[in-house]
Formats: C-alpha cells, structure tokens, sequence
C-alpha cells in the first residue's frame, strides 16, 4: 500500500513538471518570437485553408492551443480577422496540438529520457539565472528549462504508471463499455487543463499495458472534448464573439468525438492493416492525428454556413459601451491589445476633431457658419451629449489601461502604453477647455460684435490648420517629423489675438461682448490647441499610427 502511495505521488509529482515545462515552453517561445507568430497569424488567414494550416503550424511550434485561441479572439474581437477565419485557425489548432504526442511517442519511450532531459535543465537553468543582461540567452535558458521538465516529468509518470499498473483491476471499468474512458478522460483533461498532459498519461498507459488501444483512443477521444473546458471558463462573461468561439470549439470537438466513437474498431484497422503500424504508441498519436483532421474535413465545406449560425448566437452579450474595440480584445494578449489601443485613439482623435469644429462652429461644406451654429445650438445639450460621450470613452479606456498595467509587458510595450494614455487624457483636455467657454463662444457668436466675429474667424482658420496638420500626420504610414515649434506658434498666435483685441477695443462703439470674455475664448482656444498637439506628440512619438481607409474618409 505504501509502495502505492509513493507511486502516486510520484505520478503527480512528473505531471506538474510536465505541465511547468509546457508553460516554460510556450512563455520562453512568446518571449523569443510571439510576435512573429502573431504576425503570422493575422497575415495568413484571409482564406479558410489558410487559417487551418496557420493555426496547425503556430500551435505546433507554441505547443499550446489555448495560446492560439487567445491569438485569434483578439483578432476577431479588434476587427483584424472574421469569425469564420477565427473558427479555422481555433481547427488547425486542435490538429497542431496532437504535435506533442508525436515527440512522445518518438522519443519519451525509445530512449532514457531522464538523462536525456539533465543537459537541457542544466544548461537551461544556468542561463535563465545567471544571463539577466542577455534577454535572447535568457529566454532561450527559459526554452531549454520547458524541454528539460517537460521530458523529466513524462518519465515520472511513465514509470509511476509503469509500477502501479498490475496492481489495478481495469476489468472493473471495462465492464461499462468504452464510453467510461471517454467520460474519465474528459473529467481529467477539465482538471488539468491540458489536452497535451493527458495524450502523455494516456500513452503512458498503453505503453505499460494499463489500457488497449481501444480503451487508448476512447481517452483520446475524451481529452479533445474535454480541452474545450479551457476556453469554457475563459468565456464566462465574455463577451459575445468570446462565446461564439467557445462554441464552435466545443460543436466541433463534440461532433467529431462522437462521429469517431462510434467507428473506433474500424479506424484501429485501417492504421493496423492498411498503414502497416505496429506500434501501439505511433498506432495512438495516428489515431489522434486523424481524428482531429477528419473533423477539419468533416466542417470546412460548411464554414460559411457555421459561421451564420454563431453569429445568431449570444447576440445579447454583444458587450456595450462607447469603445468599439479593446472590449473584445483580452488584456492577456498585450500586443494586439495595444494595437486595439491605437484604433480607439484614432476614434478619440476623430471626436476631439468633430466636437472642437463644432464648438467654434465650423461646419464642413457650409460657408454660413453662423447658421449652422444656430442650428447646433438651438438646443446646447447637443455639443455637451458629445462631450459626455468622450468623457465615457476615456473612463473605459482608463478602465482597460488599468487592466493592461496587471499583465507582463514589455518595457517597450509599457511605454507605449503611457504614451497611449498621456495622449488620451490630452485629446480629453483639449474638448474641456471649449467646453467650458461654449456658451461665451455662443454670446460672441449672436452679439454681432465686429471684433468678436473676427476673434472667431480667426480661431477658427487656427484650429482648421492644426487639425489639417495632424490629419496629414495620421494618414503618413511612413515616420514623419511632429512639427517642433506647434506650441511657440501656438503662443505667438495668442499673443497677436490678444494684441488684436486691445488694439481694436477702443474703436469698437459697439462693444457688445467684454474684453474679458473674448480673451477668456482665446486663451481657452489656444490651450486646446496646445493640449490637442501634446496629444499627437505623446501619441506619435511612441508609434507610428496609421488609420485605415473608413478613418481616412472621416478626415475628408
């Protein structure tokens, strides 16, 4: 019984390496190339195939499904990829993961894995420690480490398996039927949260006799279904696209298991009499391989129609708010987080630009500028509804910030992400300080004062160059020098304005608006000007942003 116990443990003890190492493994990989694989993702999936064969390849390299899924909800959610093309990189991604049962299967039972492993933690331990200073060294230690573990921990559980199994009856299970084992495994899979961990104690098993390779593949069959727990719990309270994903991921991990439950003996035949494989191991990891490209074949002809039925599905968790959107990107993929990060600014910049126009009146393609002011301010609650709606999109980006900040980034992406802030608060700024004057700009504007219509006229050609300015910045995909000198003409602007407004007071008989009221328009003006350049230059100097032909035809 003690002999049991210590077995037990052991076991446990080689799955948690087994499961560290996965994780070493994919953070190390992340860290060395994440953003190549998620380049390679967004650009090689505008057609269905595509995306499977993407999605298999970069979840063979990342050994980790759940990596790849999270990949391509961000993308669906930041508007970078359709659902259709979401569902088929999440099916190559359950072809790709089976790559680590083949490793297994070739190499964890051929040879003396144990040793085998010594050189890769030694090394790799070595490195992540002692080379802080060389981050590629570093990270590549953090690579090493994640094999060293994973293949240690397998040869715990393999010879944990190995000794405990004469000792336990599995007639007791086999009376049930084959269904048992697929019930088994998928509560096992959902406990441990990995597909890869469990084909590994399955092989193990086959490999010591505990199971028959009809028993092997009932698990098989079990831990595909049961993998789909991970993205089950990720959705909870997801957001509407989240849910669809989980969805798809589970009808076709569903589907496919129980299509293939039911022709096991045939399938054990074909890899036995007609692929000639003898192994059972090798015969086991075919068999997983086949199963998950069988149900690829089964639902790519019916994608497009797949992708209707999901997105019928969940329409009221369709999250709301003013973002359009970070509220579908996890904060837990930085990059592409930053990059939904970027598009919003370009939103925020866009109603800065509309609400600043409309507050001195500048109507686009109407020469009557005061009419359409009146038109605008026939009710005043028009302009503050916008300036509301501003200020809600900086309390949920604020929000998301906040979130970002929890998550590892890199300094590169930390800074850029201040940045992001800094110029979001400025945008901000630059609507309050016309929002506080709107209804001094709105005496001006029906005094028919002759200096304060000039003081407007000549706001608004001020305002007008900035904006054509920063239009042209934003719209430039190559680097572009921020004009250095923005805020001394800005300031000399003021100075002339101000000047113009003294020098002219006294011939003005009318004198129907204060001098103090015209001033406090100006320096309010000016500093949105300046707080509207500080957005740009915090914003710019971080990254060079592009905005996409929709956004370009708002700038017209």
């Amino acid at each position: 019984m003690e002999n049991t116990d210590f077995e037990f443990w052991m076991f446990v003890a080689g799955l948690g390496m087994f499961l560290f190492g996965m994780r070493h493994l994919e953070d190390s990989l992340k860290a060395l190339a994440g953003k190549s694989f998620r380049n390679l993702l967004q650009r090689f999936t505008n057609k269905n195939w595509k995306g499977i064969l993407t999605g298999a390849s970069v979840t063979a390299i990342l050994q980790s499904s759940t990596m790849v899924t999270l990949l391509a909800l961000a993308f669906l959610g930041g508007g970078m990829i359709g659902l259709k093309n979401a569902v088929g990189i999440v099916l190559g991604a359950n072809l790709g993961t089976t790559f680590t049962a083949w490793i297994v299967a070739t190499f964890g039972f051929k040879i003396n894995i144990a040793d085998f492993s010594f050189p890769f933690l030694a090394v790799g331990i070595l490195s992540y420690l002692f080379l802080h200073s060389r981050p590629f060294l570093k990270n590549l230690g953090g690579l090493l480490i994640g094999f060293g573990l994973l293949f240690l921990g397998l040869d715990y559980m393999k010879v944990a398996i190995e000794n405990v199994a004469g000792q336990i009856d599995i007639t007791a299970f086999a009376k049930y039927g084959l269904w048992t084992f697929v019930v088994v495994s998928i509560i096992i899979t959902a406990l441990i949260q990995s597909s890869s961990a469990m084909i590994v104690i399955i092989l193990s098993a086959l490999n010591a006799g505990f199971i028959d390779i009809y028993q092997a593949v009932s698990m098989v069959i079990g831990a595909n279904i049961g993998t789909t727990s991970t993205l089950v719990f990720i959705s909870l309270g997801g957001t509407a696209d989240t849910k669809r994903l989980m969805l798809a991921h589970v009808i076709f991990n569903v589907v496919t298991g129980t299509l293939i439950f039911f022709f096991i003996k045939p399938l054990v035949y074909v890899t036995n009499f007609v692929f000639g494989i003898k192994d059972l191991l090798m015969e086991l990891v075919l068999l997983n391989s086949l199963l998950n490209l069988i149900g690829i074949l089964l639902f790519y002809p019916f994608l497009g129609l797949f992708e209707k039925f999901l997105n019928r599905m969940f329409q009221s968790h369709t999250p709301g708010g003013e973002t359009l959107y970070v509220k579908n990107i996890s904060p837990k993929v930085p990059d592409v987080a930053l990059e939904a990060l970027d598009k919003e600014l370009i939103q925020v910049y866009l109603y800065t630009r509309e609400f600043l126009k409309l507050s001195l009146g500048i109507a686009e393609n109407d020469k009557n500028h005061e009419s359409h002011w009146k038109k605008i301010f026939a009710s005043a609650s028009g302009l503050m509804k916008k300036y509301e709606k501003l200020k809600r999109l900086e309390d949920e980006l604020t929000t998301y910030y906040a979130q970002l900040q929890t998550e590892n980034l890199l300094p590169q992406e930390a800074t850029h992400l201040t940045a992001s802030m800094m110029g979001l608060r400025s945008f901000i700024y630059a609507a309050k300080d016309l929002k506080d004057v709107l209804h001094n700009i709105m005496f001006m504007m029906e005094a028919g004062d002759p200096v304060g219509e000039e003081v407007l006229h000549r706001l608004r050609d001020m305002v007008n160059l900035r904006l054509a300015e920063i239009d042209g910045i934003l719209q430039e995909k190559q680097a572009e020098a921020i004009p250095a000198d923005w805020h001394l003409e800005n300031e000399k602007f003021y100075n002339e304005l101000i000047g113009y407004v003294y020098s002219n007071i006294k011939d003005n008989h009318k004198k129907e608006v204060p001098v103090s009221t015209m001033t406090n328009v100006i320096k309010q003006a000016v500093s949105s000007l300046d707080n509207l350049c500080s957005a740009i230059i915090y914003w710019k100097l971080q990254r060079d942003t592009t905005i996409d032909s929709l956004e370009r035809e708002q700038l017209v």
